[in-house]
């Protein structure tokens, strides 16, 4: 069998755990520094800081503050700055 390459992730933010997005830090269109908060996730009564890893532009916000997310659900996509 052809061993299958995983998926590129590196242009996502992805929800790191069950939780409720507490709020957003970032507008579509920002550019971002690596270390900059860009969201909260609340999961088990603590809150989550989700941090960019490096510069990029926010293409694109897929929730809002409020929302319930699962695992691995996409939370905002990044493209070159």
């Amino acid at each position: 069998m052809p061993v299958k390459a995983p998926p590129d992730l590196s242009k996502l933010l992805l929800c790191p755990m069950p939780g409720q997005v507490v709020r957003i830090d970032v507008a579509e269109g920002d550019v971002v520094e690596d270390g900059q908060v860009l969201a909260i996730v609340e999961a088990m009564k603590m809150e989550n800081v989700l941090r960019a890893e490096k510069r990029a532009r926010v293409a694109s916000i897929k929730c809002e503050a409020g929302a319930i997310l699962a695992v691995d659900e996409v939370i905002m996509e990044f493209e070159a700055p």
